[in-house]
């Protein structure tokens, strides 16, 4: 169910997109999920090669496709099987974050975590933990596409 259905219904849930590097954070959730560890079913993860290949247009279109909150996963600092690519994906997104912010979009929207793949359980709690400051923040209004949400309200 689109978020903008489930708004009109009366009990909306924040749709979370968690970006997660294959090599840790992904390996941390399945690890979350073979541990039988419960973490809110409105995180929708998508695997990504390295955390420093996430381009930060790739948190907009989320966004704009109707998320109302992003994470991004990646290996601790120092342990990247890239070598440095978490060390280019903080410096890049934390640029991204700023600007964001200035430009008047809530900055808690958005989070960078470093999990790795023995952190199941800090996989859990980081996926349960953004989607209540989500879901304390409200509904995601200012960077969604109205293109988008027309065609997804009518399916």
């Amino acid at each position: 169910m689109s978020a903008a259905l489930n708004e009109t219904a009366g009990g909306w849930e924040p749709l979370i997109v968690s970006f997660c590097c294959n090599w840790c954070s992904y390996a941390g959730g399945d690890l979350a999920g073979t541990s039988r560890m419960s973490y809110p079913v409105n995180v929708k993860v998508i695997r990504v090669p390295c955390s420093g290949r996430m381009n930060p247009m790739f948190v907009l279109r989320a966004f704009q496709r109707g998320a109302d909150g992003v994470l991004v996963a990646g290996c601790h600092p120092g342990d990247c099987h890239y070598t440095s690519g978490n060390y280019q994906s903080r410096r890049r997104l934390s640029a991204f974050k700023r600007l964001v912010e200035f430009a008047g979009f809530e900055p808690e929207r958005f989070e960078v975590r470093w999990i790795s793949s023995s952190e199941g359980d800090k996989f859990a709690e980081e996926m349960t933990s953004i989607t209540e400051k989500i879901k304390a923040l409200g509904p995601n209004r200012k960077m969604r596409d109205a293109r988008w949400q027309s065609v997804t309200s009518k399916v």
